[in-house]
């Protein structure tokens, strides 16, 4: 299973799911060594089509980091933390997940929009 690690300390991913609020932003910048990442978007495919069937699921879109980066940043948009978190909670998600390599390193982090 990949290895989930915290942008913010103070927040981990977990904290952030009981925040009740929406919509809400996910960027999940992954590290994904080069010789893995066709094996890891194949698989985050799979997760894609499941969680795109889930209630509150909005957008997602994937980049992949310049200049041969090892870096890959997923960003989904969910109407809610509830729904988001459910989601991610989920039996046959969490089985998903497991099936990701342990050199596999995810930083995911829940944003919701502010005006400037």
């Amino acid at each position: 299973m990949a290895k989930l690690q915290s942008l913010d300390p103070h927040t981990p991913i977990f904290a952030q799911f009981k925040e009740k609020t929406g919509p809400i932003v996910l960027a999940n910048t992954f590290f994904v060594p080069k010789e893995r990442t066709e094996a890891f978007l194949a698989l985050f495919r799979r997760q894609t089509e499941f969680m795109k069937a889930q209630p509150g699921f909005v957008s997602l879109q994937m980049h992949t980091g310049t200049a041969d980066s090892q870096l890959l940043m997923n960003v989904a948009v969910w109407e809610s933390t509830e729904a988001l978190a459910t989601a991610f909670g989920s039996p046959e998600f969490q089985r998903m997940a497991a099936e990701f390599p342990d050199d596999i390193v995810s930083y995911p982090h829940i944003f919701e929009q502010i005006d400037v």
